[in-house]
């Protein structure tokens, strides 16, 4: 059973910062991409960085030159750094395994985790 974790997420002021880490356990072969969401209330969920499984990033304009993504191949980990945050980063954040295979042969898939609240006040 391959679940994700993630943490960090709290309270911050806005020009704070935050790191978020999530955490993929069980059986595990294999992860391409790992990768960052939020959803606001209201809103659709975003994506705000990509790592790929050779360290290639991206992010959308909105937090370009203020998030960054990194991960741990050997432990199956992902972080997010996000430094001068604003209100409107203020949203529950997703960690997502993309294409995850449990064993060599397996079936890849995606996995999400439960998500972790990130508040910016103003």
């Amino acid at each position: 059973q391959v679940q994700l974790v993630e943490s960090g997420g709290g309270l911050v002021q806005a020009g704070g910062s935050l790191r978020l880490s999530c955490v993929a356990s069980g059986s595990i072969f294999s992860i391409s991409a790992m990768e960052w969401y939020r959803q606001a209330p209201g809103k659709q969920r975003e994506l705000v960085a990509t790592i790929t499984s050779g360290d290639g990033t991206f992010y959308p304009d909105s937090v370009k030159g203020r998030f960054t993504v990194s991960r741990d191949n050997a432990k199956n980990t992902v972080s997010l750094q996000m430094n001068s945050l604003k209100p409107e980063d203020t949203a529950v954040y997703y960690c997502k395994a993309n294409r995850l295979k449990i064993t060599e042969w397996g079936r890849p898939a995606d996995y999400w985790g439960q998500g972790t609240q990130v508040t910016v006040s103003s």
